[in-house]
């Protein structure tokens, strides 16, 4: 039989549809066909936008019958984290009190991959307002489901859109990270995912009115693309790279650096701060340096990466010092047990004064300037995005113990989010039946070397979705 249509990689879905082999209507019908066999097992898709995505893919069709050049993802089916604005559909963060809130137009990244031909097929499940814990479960929506066994967490706070990429269900998802968010559901479930340099990507995450959040906000939350190659994972770099005036921030830094000369340096820290890793973890990141030293890299053992401790000390106090202000507010829209996350947090970590607030974020300044040196000397880092195979679903959320030890797994995502440099996620093979993975880090705005360097692991340890839902075990 032929192969279903979603099975391919976005590069082949877009030049088959700019070939005329299949039209983006058949593109789309595939994947909605894939959404109502495989959803109903995993929850990851919450909004469908079915007609939408018709309506789109006739346009495409339309224009390619009329001889109109298609885009580099011409027909390709994603879908957007419930946190990101699409024109005309609900953007909910999972709180039934926001499910009516529809989107006026499209977040900037959003538009980006419309631009360059791709569909938005429907939203992707979150974490109750991203807050309620890692784990994707909301309280409009409910439990997301990891397909490779529904007893382990497929991450988040995008854990929907890794899911739906992960099972074939879109061919790309857009996420957003801000210390973890997409490189730990990338590794749970099996995907190449990207967290970019803050900067790279146009965003606007204004969602509630015109007020921007504080400088915590402004400075860690970055949009990213999941896919199942790296391939796909660079077209969707190539689109979103860029500026837009609703972004500032956004700068114009050319998508591909020059070359490095001589073998790229690459910094192996399989277990930052010294806390200690699983050892399926630990076998990832050993496969994947062995992997870049055959490619050509010059691998070499770091000691750790600069001043770990110091660095999550400073994320936590600089954020929640930020958030405590709203905190007894958006507690209450959190659901039962939803606050338990944060609230563990605020405990331990009370807001800073302005005085010491002041000088935290000379800390941060001076934190990044460690980082850059040592990034000067290691132009690539490899090491785990979780330093655990995939928990169990809540775990963040049952107890301080639990809290703590998701905290401390996931603590090289959260301090290069802090430092503010790009990351690559990718899969390297499988451990008792689940995904393993690394993350590849790289100098700010230097995407294109983490690409390639997660290219070449992927070239020799492989490509490990689509897959169909598991049961348990």
């Amino acid at each position: 039989m032929p192969e279903a249509l979603w099975r391919r990689t976005a590069a082949a879905q877009a030049q088959a549809v700019r070939d005329g082999e299949v039209s983006a209507a058949e593109l789309v019908e595939s994947h909605l066909d894939r959404i109502a066999q495989v959803n109903p097992q995993v929850n990851a898709v919450t909004q469908l936008m079915a007609e939408r995505a018709r309506a789109d893919a006739g346009l495409t069709d339309r224009r390619r019958a009329a001889g109109e050049p298609l885009g580099p993802l011409a027909g390709v089916p994603f879908t957007v984290k419930e946190t990101t604005p699409v024109q005309g559909v609900p953007t909910t963060f999972g709180v039934p009190r926001f499910r009516d809130l529809t989107a006026r137009a499209d977040a900037p990244p959003v538009a980006r991959l419309r631009a360059a031909g791709a569909i938005p097929i429907g939203h992707a499940n979150i974490p109750t307002l991203v807050l309620a814990g890692m784990h994707t479960r909301s309280e409009l929506f409910g439990d997301t489901v990891n397909p490779w066994d529904p007893s382990r967490t497929p991450g988040g706070s995008s854990g929907g859109d890794a899911v739906a990429v992960a099972t074939g269900m879109a061919a790309l998802g857009l996420g957003n990270d801000s210390g973890g968010s997409i490189r730990v559901p990338a590794q749970f479930c099996g995907v190449a995912g990207l967290k970019p340099t803050p900067g790279r990507f146009p965003a606007d995450h204004r969602v509630f009115g015109p007020d921007d959040p504080g400088p915590a906000s402004q400075a860690l939350v970055t949009d990213g693309p999941f896919a199942r190659s790296v391939a796909d994972l660079r077209l969707a770099y190539e689109a979103l790279a860029g500026t837009d005036p609703r972004d500032p921030r956004a700068v114009p830094v050319p998508a591909y650096g020059p070359a490095l000369p001589g073998p790229v340096k690459v910094a192996v820290v399989a277990d930052p701060g010294g806390r200690g890793v699983h050892p399926a973890v630990r076998a990832a990141v050993r496969d994947a340096a062995a992997a870049l030293a055959d490619a050509g890299y010059e691998v070499c053992e770091a000691d750790d990466v600069p001043r770990l401790e110091e660095t999550l000390d400073a994320y936590d106090r600089i954020t929640l010092t930020e958030f405590a202000p709203a905190w007894p507010a958006v507690r209450t829209l959190l659901g039962e047990g939803g606050d338990r996350y944060i609230q563990f947090a605020m405990d331990r970590t009370p807001p800073a004064t302005a005085a010491e607030l002041m000088g935290l974020m000379g800390t941060w300044l001076n934190l990044r300037r460690s980082w850059a040196g040592f990034l000067d000397a290691h132009p690539l880092v490899i090491g785990p995005s979780f330093t655990e195979p995939p928990v169990e679903p809540g775990l963040e959320s049952r107890d301080r113990a639990g809290r703590d030890r998701v905290a401390s797994a996931l603590r090289l995502c959260t301090a290069t989010s802090f430092i503010g440099v790009p990351a690559v996620a990718v899969p390297a093979g499988l451990r008792d039946g689940l995904p393993a993975g690394v993350q590849i880090i790289g100098r700010p705005f230097r995407e294109d070397l983490c690409l390639a360097a997660a290219q070449a692991v992927e070239d020799r340890l492989g490509v490990l979705t689509p897959v169909d839902p598991r049961t348990a075990g």
